[in-house]
């Protein structure tokens, strides 16, 4: 069974960055998809980008693409998520998600667990 724990929200200004982490343990890393979903206050989940087990490909939602950047270091059992220009409307809690083994980050459906998450706060 995988864990994963997010770690990096707080609040911050519109138009600012935040840099979210998701450290693993419990499986090999190395060989799983990873994505990041988010939950909007009163809203549903969506995804919101999604990275394949090798790093080589990458999925992003239209709302965050060109703002959002996914990564991930197999090294240290982490991954990434980079946003920049932060709108009030990118205000959820984020979580990260281990996806299939050798899984290429997309569909949305393909992934699982998530970890409790971590909020994010964009002020107007």
């Amino acid at each position: 069974q995988v864990q994963l724990v997010e770690s990096g929200g707080g609040r911050v200004q519109a138009g600012g960055s935040l840099r979210l982490s998701c450290a693993a343990s419990g499986r090999t890393f190395s060989t799983y998809a990873l994505g990041w979903f988010r939950q909007p206050p009163g809203k549903e989940g969506e995804f919101v980008a999604g990275i394949s087990w090798s790093g080589s490909n990458t999925y992003y939602a239209d709302s965050v693409k060109g703002r959002f950047t996914i990564s991930r270091d197999n090294a240290k059992w982490a991954a990434y998520l980079q946003m920049n220009s932060l709108k009030p409307e990118d205000t959820a809690a984020y979580y990260c998600a281990i996806g299939p083994k050798w899984g290429m980050g997309y569909p949305p459906s393909d992934f699982g667990s998530r970890g409790q998450g971590t909020q994010v706060t964009v002020s107007s």
